[in-house]
């Protein structure tokens, strides 16, 4: 073993010393935007590279005289004369206003791409990769990520849990387009929010960010950039149909109203009100679920000025409980919840200077008004949650080695809940600033060091250290390590709600304390050429350490949920992943990758004073991945094919007198397949989720009995419906 890591460490050495010359700079479109994946080859050779996100691209010397070629869709092609590789290049593409009759793109981009030269490590799901699966929302597009995990949290609500670095989805900072969103309430079932026909792309960050967005991820970031209008087609359709009577309707349109007002229309219609119950416990599989969606969005480019503005509104209904179709109950048990939501926003950037180095300032605004009224058998739960976020920001660079960038902001959150006839209103408004520098050295070492200040009208005054490196020792190695504190305010019943589909009773300690950890993370990247194509290995590690957190106790009384401050206990997760790409022929992309998970905590038994230091419950152990896709030439097919497994973990402690589950559960395997067929302007799919049919048998415990003090519907470990069968059309007109 420490042979080989020798001879691999001599490898990247060699390859940083002997590395042959190269030549680099950065592509802009007229109005010095990055152009993304323009194509940049020389002339003769045909050897070369796509520029990144930031237009940026690398490309070794020719060994002959030969001309560089810049190439992208409906831009003139520009012929570089290059003599020498000291000065960084910048390339300013021309729109191209010959008509093209049909262009076909022979060489296939990835769908999941990791951005190698971002600072903090950022994996963007784009939608070519959304494609590749079913992905009716957001919760659905994470099926191909080893990184992401998204399970139901009962066999009632059908409420998803996003889970990340070990972590809850409380954990983990939620983004609309880099303005927090989807908390409290919303977060159960956020992930059914955003069809996943309207997105652009999703962007994955893991550890502590950047201070900018505020202090609440703990985990990570999963930011959800939706279709712009500037880009998007204009028109744009995705009709969907399963086995199981699931309809969906997506629909979206791009206005050019001039060449400064653009707009965008998004509709989402979706309806799976059949009854299921495949393995007859008398309970619904999944709920039935009736949506309506609809967002407008509109931007505005004059000079340096820019604004954006965007609404959304959201009614749903969701229905579940006993399924009366086949029995004679008189009173069944049943669940409901219907959701009210509307959400405003808007951004406003001013650049004060747009050369090589830029300078700006941007407001961003956002609110949201979410009405949930629940009714669980007897118990009714309504709430309403009001958020207000306003950001100003400030971003200068003062060369190409400092950047600084600071700004101010506001949180306000205000809560009304009534649960049976116990009425709580909770306010919290959280003021701060921030201030970020980033040291650059010649993109071969970065540096990024962040505080903010905040204080919150709740837990006080309290500052929010982060640090990020990143160090690139040859152009095949990238290293990165973060090292930063969050903080998050728990709002247990609007975060947990759906454990009242259950007869547990729920213990809420007075003075829940402000929620605090540390997260420390490591990442290592490697690019290996093999037959001129390219093997990327990443390999990671996170660990968070909390100081003080909410912990969620169903381990204590097997009829009973008890919520309490750790108070100086150890509570931490550790999560080590590596993951393996390669193009093994063209048109064909391959991903695997494993994932181990230890999270631990102290459980206090709040009646005799036990402490036990457990594992988490529900939470798995490991996690493999192997997901293939190939597209044939001149992109008529695309077949993909995608297996998680999952490995087992530890069940909430059962009673020790009257057990009615396991100490753990088992490893399972869920695989999921897609064919799609492309035509012109329309392509068609085929699919299935859950290919073999896996479900968690008898999720519900004590089902006969609803209102006995063993019924739990939150026991769920596996997926609670088995296999479905899908297929779908989606045309575009696109704009030429």
């Amino acid at each position: 073993m420490k042979r080989n890591i020798i001879i691999l460490l001599v490898f990247f050495v060699t390859a940083s010393a002997f590395g042959a010359e190269k030549i680099s700079g950065y592509v802009f479109d007229e109005k010095q935007q990055p152009v993304i994946g323009a194509h940049v080859y020389w002339e003769k050779s045909k050897k070369g590279t796509v520029t990144n996100f930031e237009g940026f691209f690398e490309i070794e010397m020719s060994k002959s005289h030969e001309h560089l070629i810049i190439a992208y869709t409906g831009y003139e092609t520009q012929s570089l004369h290059i003599d020498n590789a000291s000065e960084e290049l910048k390339v300013n593409l021309k729109e191209d206003n010959k008509i093209l009759d049909e262009v076909v793109i022979s060489k296939r981009a990835t769908g999941t791409v990791t951005q190698r030269t971002a600072l903090v490590q950022t994996q963007k799901i784009t939608y070519a990769e959304i494609c590749r699966a079913a992905c009716c929302n957001l919760g659905e597009s994470f099926e191909t990520n080893p990184s992401v995990d998204v399970a139901y949290s009962d066999a009632a609500t059908g409420a998803k849990q996003v889970k990340l670095l070990g972590l809850a989805g409380t954990y983990v900072q939620m983004l609309t387009e880099n303005y927090p969103n989807f908390r409290g309430v919303s977060s159960p079932f956020g992930m059914d929010y955003v069809p996943g026909a309207w997105m652009d792309g999703v962007y994955i960050s893991k550890g502590t960010s950047s201070v900018k967005n505020g202090y609440e991820a703990l985990a990570g970031q999963i930011n959800v950039e939706y279709k712009k209008p500037d880009a998007m087609d204009k028109l744009s359709i995705n009709v969907f149909a399963s086995d199981a009577m699931r309809m969906e309707v997506n629909a979206d349109a791009g206005f050019h109203l001039n060449d400064k007002l653009k707009s965008g229309l998004f509709l989402h219609y979706s309806n799976d009100t059949e009854s299921h119950d495949v393995n007859k416990d008398g309970f619904l599989d999944y709920p039935r679920l009736k949506q309506f969606n609809a967002m407008n969005r509109w931007n505005y480019e004059s000079g340096k000025y820019l604004a954006q503005y965007g609404f959304k509104y959201i009614n749903e209904s969701r229905e579940s409980g006993q399924d009366t179709r086949h029995s004679n109950i008189v009173d069944p048990y049943k669940i409901s919840l219907k959701t009210n939501r509307g959400e405003i926003y808007t951004k406003q950037a001013y650049v004060l200077r747009a050369d090589e180095l830029t300078e700006s300032i941007a407001m961003i605004g956002s609110a949201s008004f979410h009405d949930q009224k629940s009714m669980y058998d007897k118990t009714n739960y309504d709430v309403v949650q009001k958020n207000l976020y306003l950001s100003l920001l400030y971003e200068k660079d003062f060369s190409k080695m400092h950047n600084l960038s600071t700004g101010v902001s506001l949180n306000y959150d205000e809560f009304n809940e009534s649960l049976l006839k116990t009425i709580t209103n909770r306010h919290e408004a959280v003021p701060g600033a921030y201030a970020q520098y980033t040291f650059n050295l010649n993109d071969k070492f970065i540096a990024l060091v962040g505080l903010r200040a905040d204080y919150s009208t709740l837990y006080g005054f309290f500052t929010t250290p982060r640090l990020h490196l990143k160090y690139n020792p040859t152009e095949w190695l990238h290293l990165r390590g973060s090292i930063g504190k969050g903080f998050r305010t728990a709002n247990v019943l609007a975060e947990n709600n759906f454990l009242l589909a259950s007869s547990r009773k729920i213990d809420i300690a007075d003075n829940l304390k402000q929620e605090e950890a540390w997260n420390t993370g490591m990442n290592a990247t490697v690019y290996i050429p093999i037959a001129d194509k390219e093997l990327t290995i990443i390999g990671e590690y996170y660990h968070t350490r909390f100081i003080n957190q909410v912990v969620v106790d169903m381990d204590s009384d097997p009829h009973g949920i008890s919520f309490y401050n750790l108070d100086g206990g150890k509570s931490y997760s550790n999560s080590a992943q590596i993951e393996v790409s390669y193009p093994f022929f063209e048109g064909f992309t391959f991903t695997t990758a494993y994932r181990y998970t230890r999270s631990m905590s102290d459980y206090k038994n709040p009646k005799t004073g036990e402490v036990r230091f457990l594992s988490k419950p529900l939470m798995n152990d490991y996690k493999g991945l192997i997901t293939a896709s190939y597209q044939t030439p001149l992109r008529k097919w695309q077949f993909d094919l995608t297996g998680q497994f999952n490995g087992g973990g530890r069940m909430p402690t059962p009673d020790a007198i009257n057990p009615l589950w396991k100490e753990r559960f088992e490893p399972f395997t869920v695989v999921n397949a897609q064919i799609t067929k492309f035509f012109r302007n329309f392509s068609i799919y085929l699919g299935a989720e859950n290919l073999f049919d896996f479900r968690q048998q008898n999720p519900i415990i004590d089902v006969a009995n609803p209102r006995s003090e063993n019924f739990d519907a939150t026991m769920v470990w596996g997926p609670v419906h088995g296999r479905k069968i899908y297929a779908g059309l989606r045309f575009s007109i696109p704009r030429l």
